[in-house]
């Protein structure tokens, strides 16, 4: 699977996006909307009106990526914001690809004793 290191920055564009955009529309939007570079190295996701699919751009040092995940069943949590980007950490990005709440996972509390 191609997937982005464990380093890489995530940006998540609030509110809805123009899912019939492709790879240059949405780096268009990156950079003319957000004033982003999408040939940085950076993750950008995007969600349209349906929540149940997002779309990834990633470069990825050769070319860009357009990565696409689409739930059968469920939707993607999602701020709605307006045309701002959020900043997310390659764990939250993992969550939200599962299709689980990302914003406020739950922690699982370790035993104190054996027995």
């Amino acid at each position: 699977m191609i997937a982005p290191g464990a380093g890489v920055r995530v940006y998540l564009a609030c509110g809805r996006t123009d899912m019939r955009k492709g790879l240059d529309g949405l780096a268009m939007l990156v950079q003319q909307v957000f004033g982003g570079n999408p040939f940085d190295g950076a993750v950008y996701a995007f969600r349209g009106r349906r929540a149940g699919q997002i779309k990834l751009l990633w470069h990825d040092g050769v070319g860009l990526c357009l990565l696409t995940r689409r739930l059968e069943r469920g939707a993607f949590a999602w701020p709605q914001s307006g045309t701002a980007l959020m900043s997310l950490s390659p764990a939250q990005l993992a969550t939200l690809l599962e299709g689980c709440e990302w914003r406020a996972p739950v922690q699982s509390l370790r035993p104190v004793l054996a027995g």
